[in-house]
Parts: C-alpha cells; structure tokens; sequence
C-alpha cells in the first residue's frame, strides 16, 4: 500500500511578509515615492495641511453653519427650484435646446451686430411674411399660452395644483 506523502508548510507569519514588502518597496515604488514626497512639499508650502487643519478643526462649525443656510426659506426656493429646472432641461428635447441655443448665440452672442436704430413698423410687419419668423413666433406664442395657462388661478385650483399655503 502506498505511503501518504507528509506535506509539512511552515507557518506563515503576516508581520514578517509585511516587513519584507515594506523593505522592497523604497526600490519598486522608488518614482512614486519621490513623487509623494514633492506632491507633500508643496501642499506644505502652500498652506494647504494648515487650511485642512483649520477646516478638520472647526467641522462641527461648518456643519452648524451650513445646517443653518439649508434651513433658510432661500435656500429651500433654490433647492426646489434647482430640481424644478433640471426637470424641466430633462423634459426638452437636445435637438430642439440647441436650435435655441444656436439662435440666441447668433442674435445676442455679438453686441457690434446690434442696430442702432430699432426697426420701423412697417419693416416688424414685412417680417411676419417669413415663414421662420412666423415659426418663431409660433413657439414663443405657445409658451406664452401655457405659461398663461398654468398662472390661471382657475386652472391651478381645479386641477389640485395650488395648496392653502399658496
């Protein structure tokens, strides 16, 4: 019968394997190491351990303060009024967003190209024969009306939108 084949493994000792790779790191990470070190200079001639010590230092302040500002009506309008305009970027199609982007950086983007003199009647009304003006207009009409529409104390209340508080 044949003879179990004794398998003796030293045991392993973690401090040790530590301070071996602790040992060769100074020659693998030699680069990286000198790269730390300048990295760490000039964050201390800048100032920046003293700002970050100042900053760790006064943390429960901060967080006061800042609980303090969130707390403000201001802030809670800004914050809603933050989500209300990423909904509404997020409801308009890019395509669409960039034609007005693209036109109000040709009309506003270069103040030199501005008349001096503000067009007469007559010419505002030879622009309503143009089929992009009237386009244009069509949709600033439209946002007019649904801007309108959703003022409309009537509509609001009707649809459950004002609350007693408004």
């Amino acid at each position: 019968m044949a003879q179990p084949i004794r398998l003796e493994l030293t045991p392993r000792d973690p401090k040790k394997e530590l301070a071996d790779r602790l040992e060769q790191a100074p020659v693998e990470y030699a680069a990286a190491i000198l790269d730390s070190y300048e990295l760490l200079q000039k964050l201390h001639e800048s100032g920046a351990f003293v700002t970050l010590r100042g900053v760790l230092g006064a943390t429960d302040k901060i967080v006061d303060d800042l609980a303090t500002g969130a707390n403000m009506t201001e802030s809670i309008r800004a914050m809603r009024n933050a989500i209300i305009l990423a909904k509404m970027l997020g409801s308009i199609d890019p395509e669409f967003l960039l034609a007005i982007s693209e036109s109000v950086g040709e009309t506003l983007g270069n103040v030199r190209y501005v008349p001096a003199k503000p067009p007469g009647l007559i010419a505002l009304l030879f622009g309503f024969t143009g089929r992009d003006h009237r386009r244009g207009l069509s949709v600033v009409m439209r946002l007019f009306q649904k801007i309108g529409h959703h003022l409309n104390a009537d509509n609001r209340v009707s649809e459950g939108k004002v609350s007693a508080g408004h």
